[in-house]
């Protein structure tokens, strides 16, 4: 009977805990909870302060504690407060006054410093985001207004809410003295909206799915097929013709073969296997650009199944937990690399190979934490969730890539070149300044850039301004035909330095790959001051700190890309023809 008991009893406490904007289901009658999240200047995006940083005024009802539920919303600045309106599921609310300012010199200035700079807020409403503007200015400029009516339509479908709408109205003129009294109504409609297609209004199909969208997939596929085409010619004929000649040289006796004029990538076979120069560095990034390209594939796969976009900070969430999760494929991949070039401090090799990214990440972002601290904007990280990003790096992401180096070099550290080094390097010939290892470097980015960068516009938008970007199939295909397009060019470049009896490929492929970064990072300037109206040092130092660090990871996966499938290929042709 006891037993009974506590079964009713935690069935009674489950279904009174359950109704919430957790759950997403509510009862007649029961509170819904509008929370105020920021406020800040329209054209600089990120550049966000607590709704309460302006003389707003909350409402009568008694005040909720939000906590950053995930790291994601800690990370991104979510200041959740407690609006203090009173709203309960299918209840209207007629207008109602729920608060007043008086202003004095400080709060006057405040709100027309805000008007000004045409400040925005955002609101949620059981996890719908609300957006809207604090006032606007008279024609002739010299009068300010701040609207001081709220009317939010809800839209509800049996027990959840599927959309809201907010109306600003009401607008008074600012001055000094002036009491200011803020209102508030509620009308609630039922709606034919399905709680799964709740967040469709949010989406710009009009934008995302233009055709220029699809032209620029259709020209990268186009490029992806000259690409390989190019390749397949370059190892069909090109190889053959070498192969052929070759194989004449290996009839010759040895007083033919020294009169003769041999030339091309089988003379470098003794040194093409040499371990790259500062072989630690070079295997501690392969390691990270592993791991950054599994992370990317992993994050957009979880996006087209799981739809992240709707939830807060889940899309940053996500990405830290892959990354940390997959911290044994950059061991593996690094350490077993590092090993088959015959290092031997490898602890230190696996220390730089997991601190890397972390380091050169945290850094950056710390910096422009002391920027956002200084301008007590709410993308400020608190001092917990940095102890927490410590925590992960050293409990999660360091074990894991000490097992995952462990495995790398017992199981695949043995080096199994198909020709043998010689004790002695080759003197590299001379040759034309176009062949110039940094001269490939510097071209090599071209193509690779050219299949990707109308999604970076794509991308840019949606995370500089106020789209949401929602076509991940369209990102996967992009994913796919860089990595394609990035394989291609690398394969050429090492092939005409190789044939130039320049045996320094991999860092060349390793830098001619990751280049395409450098180009984006090119254009990220070109949209800075082209397309956006960012103004300030916050939002600029923001801009061009987040820039460098998506570019330094869109870098390390190119470059590894580039570097495995050049890899691929050179143990390919050095392992077919015959060799003394």
């Amino acid at each position: 009977m006891s037993l009974y008991k506590l079964i009713v009893f935690l069935f009674f406490v489950f279904n009174l805990c359950s109704c919430d904007e957790h759950s997403h289901t509510y009862k007649d009658q029961e509170d819904v909870v509008l929370w105020m999240n920021t406020v800040g200047p329209y054209h600089n995006r990120q550049e966000t302060y607590a709704y309460f940083s302006l003389p707003f005024c909350s409402g009568p009802q008694r005040e909720i504690s939000h906590y950053h539920e995930t790291l994601g919303e800690a990370l991104q600045g979510v200041e959740l407060e407690f609006s203090g309106l009173k709203i309960q599921f299918k209840a209207d609310v007629g207008k109602n006054e729920y608060c007043s300012v008086e202003l004095t010199e400080e709060k006057l200035n405040a709100f027309v410093y805000a008007v000004k700079n045409h400040y925005w807020y955002q609101m949620y409403i059981d996890d719908l985001p609300i957006w809207g503007i604090a006032g606007e200015t008279s024609e002739a400029g010299d009068s300010y207004f701040i609207w001081t009516h709220k009317k939010l339509d809800i839209g509800w479908n049996g027990d959840q809410i599927v959309d809201v709408n907010l109306t600003s109205d009401a607008k008074v003129k600012l001055e000094k003295g002036a009491t200011i009294a803020f209102t508030y109504e509620v009308v609630w409609k039922e709606s034919n909206v399905k709680f799964t297609n709740r967040f469709d209004k949010y989406l710009d199909p009009n934008f995302f799915q233009h055709r220029i969208h699809w032209f620029s997939i259709f020209n990268s596929f186009m490029m992806v097929i000259f690409l390989v085409g190019l390749v397949s010619m370059i190892l069909m004929r090109t190889l053959r013709k070498d192969y052929a000649r070759y194989s004449k040289d290996e009839e010759m006796d040895d007083m033919e073969r020294d009169l003769g004029d041999e030339y091309g990538w089988k003379q470098v076979h003794g040194d093409v296997f040499r371990p790259a120069t500062s072989p630690m560095l070079f295997s501690s990034l392969i390691g990270s650009g592993y791991q950054v390209g599994v992370v990317t594939l992993c994050v957009i796969c979880f996006e087209i199944m799981g739809e992240l976009y709707t939830e807060r900070g889940s899309l940053l969430s996500t990405a830290i937990f892959v990354y940390a999760a997959t911290s044994p494929v950059n061991g593996y991949f690094g350490g077993s690399l590092y090993a088959r070039m015959g290092g031997k401090v490898w602890i230190k090799q696996m220390l730089l190979s997991a601190f890397l990214l972390p380091v050169l990440v945290c850094g950056t972002v710390f910096m422009i934490n002391f920027i956002a601290i200084y301008y007590q904007a709410s993308r400020a990280i608190p001092f917990g969730t940095m102890i927490a990003v410590t925590c992960i790096c050293w409990f999660v992401i360091l074990p894991l890539t000490m097992v995952g180096t462990v495995l790398g070099r017992n199981i695949a550290g043995q080096p199994n070149y198909p020709c043998r080094i010689n004790a002695v390097p080759r003197p590299i010939p001379e040759k034309k300044w176009y062949m110039e290892p940094y001269v490939i470097v510097l071209l090599g980015g071209i193509l690779p850039f050219g299949s990707i960068f109308i999604e970076m516009y794509f991308i840019f938008t949606s995370f500089w301004a106020y789209k949401i970007y929602y076509v991940y199939g369209f990102m996967l295909l992009v994913f796919i035909i860089l990595a394609i397009v990035t394989i291609c060019v690398t394969i050429v470049c090492t092939y005409f330095l190789l044939n130039a009896e320049d045996y320094r490929w991999q860092w060349t492929s390793f830098l001619a790959g990751g280049s395409t970064a450098g180009y984006v990072y090119l254009y990220s300037l070109y949209y800075f001051f082209f397309k956006t109206k960012m103004y300030g040092l916050f939002q600029t130092t923001f801009y061009f700190g987040y820039m460098a660090l998506f570019c330094l990871a869109l870098g390390l996966m190119c470059a590894t890309v580039g570097y495995v499938g050049t890899n691929i290929f050179v143990r390919k042709i050095y392992a077919t023809v015959k060799i003394d």
